[in-house]
């Protein structure tokens, strides 16, 4: 590799790093590891071709072009976070894995599978992981710690939501939003 591409290749790590909060090669490496695909796989759920997956984790390219793509990362994401906290089995996984690639994108708050009690309301689980997605969606998680920072001298309770919901696991914000449910 020559020095113009590899300044293209930093350059498009850098901004992957701005957009989704990091490069997307350690993102979907970790997707992988954790959800125990191949790129293959991981491209078919997330409606990739293999070779534009390897193009953006190597860095020639930088954006992800269909929001429905984007929206896929963030589900598999969460999915990923359940599936290493012990909510979802590997089996669940698998099957959720189908809904994701199935799904069209559209509105953050659009489920592939509403999860709901028995009154038939969202579960906590479902409405955390909405908002989550919803601050995901607005800013990178990278860009959200930095809000929070900036909020915490004067409004630090906010700053906790920003950094808990905006970066933090599922089960971290299921646990806030149930403590401050009264």
């Amino acid at each position: 590799m020559d020095a113009t591409q590899q300044e293209s290749t930093a350059r498009a790590r850098e901004l992957q790093r701005s957009w989704y909060g990091e490069p997307l090669g350690g993102l979907f490496r970790r997707l992988i590891d954790d959800l125990g695909l191949n790129q293959a796989r991981l491209a078919a759920v997330l409606g990739l071709s293999a070779p534009m997956l390897s193009q953006l984790m190597s860095g020639q390219r930088a954006k992800i072009g269909n929001p429905a793509v984007v929206q896929r990362v963030q589900a598999l994401q969460d999915l990923a976070g359940q599936v290493a906290d012990g909510s979802v089995s590997a089996g669940e996984a698998t099957d959720r894995m189908e809904e994701i690639k199935k799904s069209q994108g559209g509105s953050v708050l659009t489920a592939t599978s509403q999860t709901t009690n028995s009154s038939g309301a969202p579960t906590v689980r479902r409405v955390v992981r909405e908002i989550q997605s919803l601050l995901r969606s607005v800013a990178a998680a990278g860009d959200i710690i930095d809000a929070a920072e900036s909020l915490a001298p004067t409004q630090p309770e906010l700053a906790e939501f920003l950094r808990v919901y905006g970066a933090g696991r599922t089960a971290e914000a299921v646990a806030h939003y149930e403590a401050h449910q009264s």
